[in-house]
């Protein structure tokens, strides 16, 4: 028992793969999880209330049979619910920790929802600061992959401090970036996010999934982006990446 009283977790999740889609296991561990923008939130719910609200994610069958089955290997398992956090910060690809929690343990800011499939129930504590990040998402596995998470929102853009991401530039360059920018970088698996600008003509972006850690990156950030930038918004003359690649799947420093 820890010492705020809480139950020990166990753990199976794992850091996010470079494809986004699916996660996996630690070393030594059981099969894992894997790898989130700002919407209305929802209410707090006590762990034990009837769920009224959005499921936030969507767990399928065959992901809840997998997730029944390691849950049941745990001597409470009947006390236990699935915990998924995601752990990354603003800036990073999404990284998730899975961990079964007692339902009673969890706090009254915790979403908790009840999920249901081929005879089969869960109860899924999401945190609350994990929740606009997830709505939506989808929680699934397959022989080949084991259990993986479809996301389709993007992780939060890093604040940094001196740069302006609130202004009409701003507007026109996220604009550009998501409709022509981000579109051309998904068929090589990957995007850009947004930080902000300096006034003095340069633009700061983070990159993500398949750009993440790949030593083709800056290449493709300066050959690519930056010239489809600022051809288009003459006011920015230079792109720079903000991106930690040493984090990613191919890491290399800059």
């Amino acid at each position: 028992m820890s010492r705020d009283g809480r139950r020990a977790r166990k753990r199976f999740g794992g850091n996010a793969c470079a494809d986004c889609d699916t996660v996996r296991p630690p070393s030594g561990g059981a099969p894992a999880s894997h790898h989130r923008h700002e919407a209305g939130s929802l209410r707090g719910v006590s762990p034990l209330a009837t769920d009224t609200t959005s499921m936030i994610i969507s767990i399928t069958p065959d992901a809840l049979t997998e997730l029944v089955a390691l849950r049941d290997t745990e001597p409470d398992a009947d006390r236990l619910g699935l915990r998924l956090e995601i752990i990354s910060k603003p800036g990073e690809d999404f990284r998730y920790d899975l961990s079964f929690e007692v339902v009673t343990k969890a706090a009254f800011t915790d979403e908790v929802r009840t999920h249901t499939a081929d005879g089969h129930t869960m109860k899924v504590i999401i945190p609350a600061n994990s929740l606009d990040l997830l709505e939506g998402a989808t929680l699934d596995h397959t022989a080949s992959a084991g259990l993986i998470i479809r996301n389709p929102n993007k992780p939060l853009a890093p604040t940094v401090e001196g740069l302006v991401n609130d202004d009409e530039l701003s507007a026109q360059i996220e604009t550009l970036v998501s409709g022509e920018v981000n579109p051309a970088l998904a068929a090589h698996g990957g995007f850009v996010t947004y930080v902000g600008h300096d006034n003095e003509g340069t633009a700061y972006l983070t990159m993500g999934s398949g750009c993440h850690g790949c030593s083709m990156s800056r290449m493709t950030m300066l050959d690519g982006v930056q010239t489809m930038i600022v051809e288009q918004i003459p006011v920015i003359e230079r792109v720079r990446d903000l991106t930690d690649h040493s984090t990613g799947e191919n890491p290399f420093y800059h």
